[in-house]
């Protein structure tokens, strides 16, 4: 499997425009096994070369940089394409009310730094991507993270046997939510491993 994106990779946006709809629903039903939401207001979302590959022709194409423009987009998302021994996603705080969402995002300053994934009971700390500070000094978080879950090879295998129980947690001291992996969600992030 691919594990970046280069300029070879990236179609003119004539010929993304030409297939864009059907990529939308081939992704939007992927997304499907790749999302879990934790608590009421978070969902995780983990994302692939081909996420990635259809967000950066996504901003290619609604922004119209041009070949200007395609070298940031790599830059940006060739981060968020798992490596091998990782599963990549991007956290978001989806609160639609505005006055709500300043209020949650306002007591979760470094939320970032309290996701875990568990496998059984050992327990896999997020690293978040440290290109942007996402918690101001006032202590507000950014509703959107982007977090990597680095694994050993042992912790692959855990895995991916069934018999192990698989837990997104959230251990923020004001926003403590946990949940269970789904199986489809499970078996999907599976084929992110090398």
């Amino acid at each position: 499997m691919a594990k970046q994106i280069t300029r070879d990779d990236i179609l003119s946006m004539e010929a993304y425009g030409a297939i864009r709809r059907d990529k939308a629903r081939e992704i939007s039903a992927a997304k499907r096994h790749r999302r879990m939401g934790i608590g009421p207001d978070a969902t995780i979302y983990f994302e692939n070369y081909d996420t990635m590959w259809r967000q950066i022709h996504e901003m290619l194409f609604i922004e119209r940089g041009g070949e200007a423009q395609i070298d940031d987009e790599l830059e940006a998302y060739n981060p968020l394409i798992p490596q091998g021994r990782e599963l990549v996603a991007t956290l978001m705080f989806e609160i639609p009310n505005r006055e709500r969402r300043q209020q949650v995002l306002g007591r979760l300053g470094g939320v970032e730094e309290t996701v875990y994934l568990h496998l059984g009971d050992e327990r896999i700390a997020a690293q978040a991507e440290t290109d942007v500070d996402r918690t101001t000094a006032e202590g507000k978080a950014s509703s959107v993270h982007f977090l990597h879950f680095p694994f050993t090879d042992a912790q692959v295998r855990r895995f991916s046997d069934p018999e192990t129980d698989v837990v997104l947690a959230i251990e923020h001291p004001n926003y403590a939510h946990t949940a269970g992996m789904p199986a489809d969600v499970r078996a999907a992030l599976a084929g992110d491993f090398d």
